[in-house]
């Protein structure tokens, strides 16, 4: 059985949904490759947005979001203490 990520693992996993697409990504891809319903997607982009790990851009009714130097750091540092974790048999 497959246990529930937490709101890092979360944020790790829309994080590298945008990076891996090139940087800039629409809300529908996000939403089908990190496994959330629209409302937790919302929410998490939203405070993503806030804490400026993304950034939002609009053309007309289109929107797109691009992952920031910060984010990408937050997504290096998550997987050091990943390793560090695992090294240690803690996770």
């Amino acid at each position: 059985m497959n246990k529930k990520r937490s709101k890092l693992e979360i944020i790790r996993d829309i994080l590298e949904v945008i990076k891996n697409k090139s940087g800039r990504i629409k809300p529908t891809h996000i939403l089908y490759k990190s496994n959330l319903s629209y409302m937790m997607m919302e929410e998490y982009l939203t405070e993503l947005k806030e804490k400026e790990f993304i950034i939002e851009k609009r053309v007309g009714k289109n929107k797109t979001y691009s992952i920031t130097e910060k984010g990408v750091n937050y997504l290096e540092q998550y997987r050091l203490i990943s390793n560090f974790t695992q090294s240690f048999g803690l996770e």
